[in-house]
């Protein structure tokens, strides 16, 4: 389960230390290696990994299907709203 991170950044023409700085900070949380450090902290048990991880799943599963009752909603009242505000018009 170890992942092997070799980041570099190295610095661009005119940039400053801050802005390389920036980036290198965004790679390392695009990478996940803050939040990995921060699960291996201490020890879990396998059990309450799995625990987690499936309530990690569930999460995400409904937020995806949270958003895809909104997406939905959205466009059936988008078709509504165009009906009622066409009505007596000539075009």
């Amino acid at each position: 389960m170890k992942k092997h991170h070799n980041l570099k950044v190295t610095p661009r023409r005119n940039e400053s230390q801050e802005r390389m700085i920036r980036r290198f900070t965004k790679k390392v949380k695009k990478a996940g290696i803050i939040e990995e450090v921060r699960e291996r902290r201490f020890y879990k048990k396998p059990s309450q990994r799995k625990r987690e991880e499936a309530e990690r799943r569930r999460r995400v599963l409904e937020k995806a299907q949270r958003k895809a009752r909104e997406k939905e909603k959205r466009a059936t009242n988008y078709k509504h709203s165009r009906k009622n505000n066409n009505r007596g018009r000539r075009r």
